[in-house]
């Protein structure tokens, strides 16, 4: 690996979204000089180890060998990290907003277009401080929502997510949001429901499938899955090796997408088309002609599951009247019923896996529990957990540190709860909203739900409530405290939020974040965060898929501008606070919890599962300690391969123990549920969803959209890098300069519309509009159009109805949730219609808009919103 110039190790986890307890991926070193980052380069898990004592595992078939590696996979989103360091768009200093007075007029109506001026942090600090005083002595606790979660950098001791709910505890209490199995959603709400699998509703035993494939398998279905893309801010380019050596050993890759994803474009045997959120169409029909030509497993099916002959008799049509044939099919998703009937005879005789990675299209569309069911209930029609037929995920493989949660061979998965300072689980709140939900709340509407809705919780729970918002003799929210701004880019119903930060309901809104981006806008009071290259931690890498190690995070810089961790900016309320004393007595070092850093630090190396007697020093001399693979990893079962041998033995986590066709538990729950039955289904609509083409809806927004996560950023993350947006894919530049977020228009539908390559076009529909540069291409299919979503929020009118020129394709997203009974978000395969636009008119109309400071090298700039004091 070699020391960098000024002789120094720097050890950093680059992991860009802290969900729960934060583990990183893409461990990197640093080299520096003179308190300047220089470059970033992979770290090498045998700097300080013998490669034999790391116990390298090998995965063999067909006469080739596929080992780990010894240096981390890093994407280009972690070589390039400096650029997201040295950001213009750094909030340099802690900022007020110019025409928000807490002794006046506080003109919520305002936020989003107002303007910062410059305030110290002893300003801010008692600004805040007195903000929570206030709100406690007029509303109660509950009234201050705390926003926090993933989207963000990866801390532990200096945490990036929910340090202001430790403060908030000890001061009595606060209202939580409570983030909803976003990359899971149709997993979560409907798999479960028939083949258990808690905690998140995919295959949860997935130990040694790659092994199992590679031996086994004749096929790897990847399903709305793109894993050149996905993985990359989470767990680098294991997947992608992977995926070359599928190639390599013959085992085929079948692609089932609206659009060429990057992995489709690389690896795929096959591309099977299919229009978005249509998929549980495609896969009735492909049941269907398993049924009618026998080429199914009855016999699996008579030990291992219950309720089959429901299922059956749905799909033959006596229900409703309409077998569900491959004919059928087309109308519907596009895909030729000769396909269909040559996919499904494919599958039939050979074994497929199917390979997802979380957070897609596929997944997270109005009624998405549906094709998630379906595709368990295929799954167990072809022998589910025989040799080569199993289903896995080629990120986070180590969520929740569950053994045998990873495809891969295992080793010890590090633990970094007791150091962590943030983030308190959203189900220990008495008050709390489900994320999507949070407009609503904000604006005084009384809402109800089911289940605590966190992802990680039993099936269960999904059954328990119902909960409500306000509390008994609660007063609503007149607070928001944020440190995590992405509301508007990463749920769904943008721009009814941007409606809900303006109302006159919240009385104070307390952002902290180190970029000026997103729900930043809203902010009356701005805490300037700074990256995890400013701080001291200790942290984990768990998602390489290579070894897991624990690493000592060096400080590679000194805090730019004015910035603190997110840990530091709480602290600074927390002494604040002290003065009004009561409550508040002592406060700060009760926030502190007892230790310092290094104690934090030292504490959290102990109980992260390392040996007991492992060298805290030796440690932060080498900087990481890394866990060896486990020796039995040969010896442990392959996915469901137990249950597929004995059901009885080993059963799933239904309540029968089986794949459940039709579920007693929804049944009994909800009867009258249309959206989510006790059998999975086709669904036309529903009182909150009109996203099909064929409705009265689809004549005015006659397209799909496909909105994935982005190639060359996370969510926002990484939007204000140079050196990705040189590349010409990145950005489409429109005439006025300005540096668009791409749109894909298959040719045959750009000719009708006239659009070519080049145009700025707005993508719309009801709820608003977003503009973005065309690219006219076949990498998409007819009849959709493809954004990325999570663009940065550059808005030209905000609110309902509003226009963003960023592509943040969020704010038009429908606002409901998933179904009726499970709140979830839609982020994808819903209706909009596109046309060509005119900027330079547009700017004609908006001048202040789009008059902004702005630099097409990085985008959006911080300076563009400070007025005073800069």
């Amino acid at each position: 690996m070699g020391k960098n110039v000024t002789g120094t190790h720097i050890v950093k986890g680059l992991g860009f979204d802290s969900f729960g307890l934060g583990a990183n991926a893409c461990s990197v070193d640093i080299d520096e000089e003179n308190d300047k980052i220089l470059r970033i380069r992979p770290f090498h898990f045998d700097e300080h180890y013998d490669p034999e004592d790391l116990n390298p595992w090998k995965i063999e078939a067909h006469g080739k060998t596929f080992e780990p590696g010894f240096k981390t996979l890093i994407s280009p989103l972690s070589l390039c990290y400096k650029k997201r360091v040295y950001s213009k768009n750094r909030i340099p200093y802690p900022l007020k907003r110019i025409d928000w007075d807490p002794n006046g007029e506080r003109n919520p109506q305002n936020r989003g277009t107002s303007g910062y001026v410059r305030i110290s942090w002893d300003e801010a600090a008692q600004l805040v401080a007195s903000e929570i005083k206030r709100i406690h002595d007029t509303y109660g606790p509950n009234s201050i929502l705390c926003e926090y979660d993933g989207h963000g950098e990866t801390k532990i001791v200096h945490a990036a997510h929910g340090c202001m709910t430790k403060l908030m505890e000890l001061c009595g209490g606060f209202t939580s949001q409570a983030r909803q199995p976003d990359s899971w959603e149709g997993w979560y709400w409907g798999a479960k429901h028939i083949w258990g699998m808690d905690p998140l509703g995919q295959q949860s035993k997935q130990s040694n499938i790659i092994q199992d494939i590679s031996e086994n398998g004749d096929a790897v279905l990847f399903w709305g899955c793109d894993v050149e893309t996905t993985p990359l801010g989470w767990g680098g380019y294991m997947a992608s090796r992977i995926c070359f050596w599928f190639t390599d050993i013959g085992v085929k890759q079948i692609h089932i997408s609206p659009d060429v994803n990057y992995t489709n474009a690389v690896h795929a045997d096959k591309w099977i088309p299919v229009l978005p959120n249509t998929d549980a169409a495609l896969q009735l029909a492909i049941a269907y002609t398993w049924i009618t030509e026998g080429t199914y497993d009855q016999e699996y099916l008579d030990t291992h599951a219950v309720g089959f002959d429901h299922f059956r008799y749905y799909v033959l049509g006596g229900e409703d009247g309409i077998p569900k044939t491959p004919k059928w099919a087309e109308k519907i998703c596009g895909v030729p019923s000769y396909t269909i009937k040559a996919f499904a005879r494919y599958w039939a005789k050979h074994a497929v896996s199917i390979v997802h990675c979380n957070g897609g299209s596929y997944i997270r569309s109005a009624f998405s529990h549906e094709p998630a069911r379906l595709e368990v209930a295929l799954l167990g029609m072809q022998g589910l957990g025989k040799p080569g037929a199993n289903q896995f995920k080629f990120m986070e493989w180590t969520l929740f540190g569950i053994p045998g949660v990873s495809p891969l061979p295992p080793s010890k998965i590090p633990d970094m709860g007791a150091a962590y300072r943030g983030w308190v689980s959203s189900g220990s709140q008495p008050s709390f909203i489900p994320k999507t939900m949070i407009p609503q709340a904000i604006m005084g509407e009384k809402v109800t739900w089911y289940g605590h809705v966190t992802a990680g919780l039993p099936r269960e729970d999904q059954f328990t409530g119902p909960f409500t918002f306000p509390l008994e003799g609660d007063h609503g929210i007149h607070m928001v405290w944020s440190d995590t701004p992405c509301w508007e880019t990463c749920w769904n119903g943008g721009y009814h939020m941007q409606d809900a930060l303006r109302h006159e309901n919240v009385e104070c809104v307390v952002i902290q974040h180190p970029w000026m981006e997103n729900d930043c806008f809203f902010g009356d009071i701005i805490l300037p965060s700074n990256t995890k290259f400013e701080t001291e931690d200790i942290g984990s890498d768990s998602d390489s898929g290579q070894w897991n190690v624990v690493l000592y995070e060096r400080q590679a810089i000194q805090p730019l501008y004015d910035s603190k961790s997110d840990k530091e900016a709480v602290g600074e309320v927390a002494k604040a606070l002290e003065k009004f004393g009561g409550i508040y007595e002592n406060i700060y070092e009760r926030y502190l919890g007892g230790k310092t850093d290094d104690e934090w630090i030292e504490y959290g190396f102990e109980k992260s599962g390392v040996p007991e007697d492992a060298s805290f020093e030796e440690f932060k001399e080498k900087q990481y300690f890394a866990f060896p693979t486990r020796e039995d990893y040969r010896e442990m079962p392959v996915g469901l391969s137990k249950f597929y041998k004995d059901p009885e033995k080993s059963p799933l986590r239904t309540p029968t123990g089986k794949l459940e066709y039709y579920s007693t538990s929804l049944a009994q729950m909800w009867p009258d549920d249309k959206e989510r039955g006790p059998v999975p289904h086709w669904v036309d609509e529903s009182p909150e969803h009109q996203e099909r083409q064929y409705l009265d809806r689809g004549r005015t927004y006659p397209f799909l959209l496909v909105s994935n996560h982005p190639h060359f950023r996370v969510h926002a993350q990484h939007d204000d890098v140079t050196w990705l947006r040189e590349i010409e894919t990145c950005k489409v530049t429109g005439p006025d300069g300005y540096k668009y977020e791409p749109i894909w228009v298959h040719p045959s539908d750009a000719g009708k519309l006239g659009l070519e390559t080049g145009d700025i076009a707005k993508i719309y529909n009801e709820r608003g509009g977003v503009l973005g540069g065309v690219i006219v291409s076949e990498r998409i299919i007819p009849g959709a159009i493809y954004q990325d979503h999570g663009a940065r929020v550059d808005p030209i009118v905000m609110g309902a109805g509003g226009l963003d020129r960023g592509g943040a394709n969020n704010l038009i997203a429908p606002l409901p949730t998933t179904s009726k009974n499970t709140v979830g978000e839609v982020t994808s395969g819903f209706l909009v219609n596109i046309e060509k636009v005119d900027v330079f008119q547009l700017a004609e109309q908006y001048p202040e808009a789009f008059n902004r400071e702005y630099d097409p090298d990085c985008g959006l700039v911080a300076t563009a919103r400070i007025v005073e004091g800069a």
